[in-house]
């Protein structure tokens, strides 16, 4: 089991995550960082997230993957 931290970023400015999860393997990694990005996107804000990006990082702050909320969001109408 990894403990791992999902910080996210844009052009703007960035977020960390001090609290992380505990993940069992990569293919639950992927699923939950997925997950992180739907749960910010949903939150009642004018926030436009499709420059947004969701970086994984382990315990000793090496990036696993970067994962852009435009892939979750999709391309605008």
């Amino acid at each position: 089991m990894a403990q791992v931290y999902f910080h996210c970023s844009n052009s703007e400015g960035e977020g960390f995550d001090q609290r992380g999860a505990a993940i069992e393997n990569l293919a639950e990694l992927r699923a939950h960082a997925a997950r992180v990005v739907q749960s910010l996107i949903m939150l009642q804000d004018p926030e436009d997230w499709r420059d947004w990006t969701l970086h994984v990082h382990d315990d000793l702050n090496i990036e696993i993957f970067a994962l852009p909320f435009s892939s979750v969001l999709g391309k605008p109408h």
